[in-house]
């Protein structure tokens, strides 16, 4: 309505013409922004898993450019995918690998750092004790999340004068965090764990808060939600169960980081902890980035690096960087 106005205040000078209505009106709407001027907000969505380490780069990058508007939301990492791909954000950010469908479809990305997902239990399981000496196996975690075989934690710890029963908890969203689970517990799937859950809750955050609130809980977390980012130890109400690696039925001294965050950080980082459930992190876009979005990744790839460590992450090899970086210069897709 602004610029009808405006074009009738133009009309009504006296001796002017058409033509140079058209060209008054064009320079005016050019000069305010609403055509060939860069957006310079950036907007990103996607996986929980990336979401606390987006937000620092965000702020770190908007004090570097204050000009800059960084808008970051979570929803998983296949909401942060559709919106890629559909245009709706400039971010997808992806706990998983990229499929080959996605990539056919313009899913262009690359890798900007690296966590885990873990399992976590409520702090006052009847066997909390036990099974932090003993850990769980891998076949032990499949006959609980897929098969369901083992139904009580009195079973699972060889105690079976214990008959509580266990409460297997599940991402519904899809996610990062589900399908790098299922893939440690073997040829599984997303789908393959809900058929055995008790529930089914949306998003990371509420996953850890419903293992919090239920005693006899099991569910699995990325590993920033299970560790308190100022006291570095397992959030209130949760621990991480550890994984008995050689299956000998202790954790033995080589096996035992679940104490800190910085501790299991380590351990994923010397590639102790297994991959997957440890995997690479990424930020996904349509095509290629670009303009301002472009100059946010590369910074992320370069300079921003430096904030990994001391946020809950592990940073990536040096060549996976600059395998990074010479991806999103040639706009080239992996």
């Amino acid at each position: 309505m602004v610029y009808e106005q405006l074009r009738e205040d133009i009309l009504s000078w006296e001796g002017i013409t058409t033509t140079v209505v058209v060209i008054v009106f064009i320079v005016m709407i050019l000069n305010s922004g609403c055509i060939g001027s860069e957006s310079k907000t950036i907007k990103v969505s996607g996986a929980y898993a990336l979401y606390p380490m987006m937000t620092v780069w965000a702020e770190e990058y908007q004090k570097l450019r204050p000009d800059v508007k960084i808008e970051v939301s979570g929803g998983g990492a296949g909401k942060g995918m559709a919106d890629a791909l559909a245009g709706l954000v400039n971010i997808g950010m992806v706990s998983r690998d990229i499929y080959p469908e996605e990539i056919d479809k313009g899913a262009f990305h690359v890798s900007v750092a690296k966590d885990a997902v873990v399992v976590t239990i409520n702090s006052g399981n009847p066997v909390l004790d036990e099974l932090m000496v003993r850990g769980v196996t891998r076949d032990e975690f499949v006959k609980i999340f897929i098969t369901g075989e083992i139904k009580t934690w009195g079973e699972l710890a060889g105690k079976p004068e214990i008959t509580d029963e266990i409460k297997v908890y599940t991402r519904a969203d899809a996610c990062g965090a589900a399908k790098t689970w299922a893939e440690y517990l073997g040829n599984y799937t997303q789908e393959d764990l809900t058929r055995g859950a008790d529930a089914g809750i949306m998003y990371d955050p509420d996953l850890a808060e419903a293992v919090k609130n239920d005693k006899y809980a099991i569910g699995y977390n990325n590993v920033n939600f299970g560790y308190d980012v100022k006291t570095e130890k397992p959030v209130e109400g949760i621990r991480v169960v550890p994984i008995d690696l050689n299956e000998n039925g202790k954790i033995d001294e080589n096996e035992n980081f679940y104490n800190t965050r910085g501790e299991i950080l380590k351990a994923i980082g010397d590639n102790i902890y297994p991959s997957p459930p440890a995997r690479d992190l990424h930020l996904v876009t349509k095509d290629n980035f670009k303009g301002e979005t472009k100059e946010f990744v590369r910074w992320i790839l370069t300079d921003g690096q430096k904030y990994v460590p001391d946020n809950g992450y592990i940073q990536l090899p040096p060549e996976k960087i600059k395998a990074g970086l010479d991806v999103l210069e040639s706009g080239e897709r992996d």
